[in-house]
């Protein structure tokens, strides 16, 4: 069953984050067999309080445990070290069955 992460970061210092934290995930993602469906700075919050004017990105997953593979690898453990101090992050990960319109 597919998984999906959710991402939303407010980004303090863009370049710095994009040239140090997203030039060494994007490689990781695709190693273990995810691929990013969304990406954009902009969002608008419409509840709750996180995340105004934040980035989102989502990344799809053959299935959680192939997302719980990359997040808990070592190669991320040290990419990750790359966004301490650039920006404030909420990460969410979930399963997501296939539904057809009878499901809904």
């Amino acid at each position: 069953m597919a998984a999906y992460m959710f991402i939303s970061a407010i980004i303090k210092d863009r370049d710095a984050f994009i040239q140090g934290y997203s030039k060494a995930t994007e490689p990781l993602v695709e190693k273990f067999g995810g691929r990013y469906v969304m990406r954009g700075p902009g969002a608008s919050l419409l509840e709750g309080d996180f995340g105004d004017g934040g980035s989102v990105a989502v990344s799809e997953w053959p299935d959680k445990q192939s997302a719980l593979n990359f997040w808990n690898s070592s190669e991320y453990q040290d990419a990750k070290k790359l966004r301490e101090g650039l920006a404030d992050v909420q990460v969410l990960l979930i399963e997501a069955p296939k539904f057809t319109k009878d499901d809904l």
